[in-house]
């Protein structure tokens, strides 16, 4: 009995160190992300230059392109791309699905359908969209989880039920589109695509005051939600109050998935790829939060990058996720299918 205790403490030390190891490691490459994101352009700058910036000691050229053009673009991608990555390993695992998106609950949908409502109808724009796109995603939530907690909580039937609103809603936003003028369409699909573009120190600050929200709210929920995969019973046998510890976590995953969208539109394949990608680097039967909003700026930094420099043509980021997403998801799916087959 003494052994397998000391080798069950062995191997949660080693689990403890890799963990800490791969955030250490995620979140040097977020940082470098970041300054490669802030420097490269037309005009290259240096480290000094960027201090200089933040100092208020630098020419009015330089303060201008690094201050009021690439900073915000830079920090609100790594925001965004946090809050993307821990409202999807939230969902994921409140849904006992690694490859579940929050996406297919039609919160999404929800934002999207708000905000071509927003361009087409109203012809808003900025904070006043992205406001209008939060509503739109709280709503679809609210309308969602009444359909579906009414007689008490099941993952297949949320799916059913986001999936059935979420289709309404692509379905309402396609018949704006098509009656919307050219120049409202381009708006729109630009928005719908997933775009930095248009990111101020205003995504700023209410992006970063989501994330800090949402970790101070999330990771004391984080355990509970480990416990939750183990079945309501057991996890109310553990001291866990199943049904509001529930409703505590979809709504801060509603919170943060409808900012961050409400900011940067639905970059694809972010809250989808976060997650998994996460609990592969740790090894971990954890719900893996934190790791995953690490994972998640990563991956919207890295895009933004590729989107902006890697050809001659600037793309939005959303096009890049895209693209990187479809093989991920291929390469996880067969990892997934091959441990299932080992078992």
């Amino acid at each position: 009995m003494n052994q397998t205790n000391d080798e069950k403490s062995v191997a949660l030390r080693a689990s403890f160190k890799r963990a800490v190891m791969v955030i250490v490691s995620l979140f040097i490459l977020a940082l470098v992300l970041l300054y490669i994101d802030i420097i490269f352009g037309d005009s290259l700058y240096s480290f000094t230059d960027v201090m200089d910036v933040i100092a208020s000691r630098a020419p009015s050229g330089i303060t201008f392109v690094i201050g009021e053009l690439r900073l915000p673009r830079a920090l609100t991608a790594f925001a965004c791309g946090a809050l993307f990555g821990m409202a999807g390993a939230s969902f994921q695992r409140l849904l006992h699905n690694p490859l579940a998106s929050p996406d297919i609950i039609g919160i999404t949908e929800g934002a999207n359908t708000a905000a071509v409502f927003g361009i087409v109808v109203l012809g808003i724009s900025g904070l006043e969209l992205s406001a209008f796109a939060i509503v739109g995603g709280l709503t679809t939530a609210i309308v969602v989880a009444l359909l579906t907690f009414h007689h008490g909580f099941a993952p297949q039937r949320l799916v059913l039920v986001g999936i059935a609103i979420g289709a309404m809603l692509n379905a309402i936003g396609s018949w704006m589109l098509i009656r919307a003028d050219q120049w409202d369409i381009q708006s729109a699909s630009r928005w719908l695509t997933g775009s930095l573009a248009d990111s101020d120190w205003t995504y700023v600050i209410i992006t970063m005051i989501t994330l800090a929200i949402g970790l101070i709210a999330v990771m004391p929920l984080s355990r509970q939600l480990d416990m939750l995969r183990l079945g309501d019973d057991v996890a109310a046998g553990l001291g866990v109050k199943v049904g509001l510890s529930r409703a505590a976590i979809v709504i801060i995953a509603v919170l943060m998935l409808s900012i961050a969208t409400s900011a940067v539109g639905p970059i694809a394949f972010v809250s989808f790829l976060a997650g998994p990608i996460a609990v592969r680097l740790i090894h971990s039967g954890s719900s893996a939060i934190a790791t995953s909003g690490l994972v998640g700026s990563c991956l919207v930094l890295g895009s933004d990058v590729i989107a902006q420099h890697a050809t001659g043509t600037q793309f939005p980021v959303g096009v890049v996720t895209s693209v990187i997403g479809g093989p991920v998801l291929v390469v996880l799916m067969y990892f997934s299918m091959r441990k299932e087959s080992q078992l």
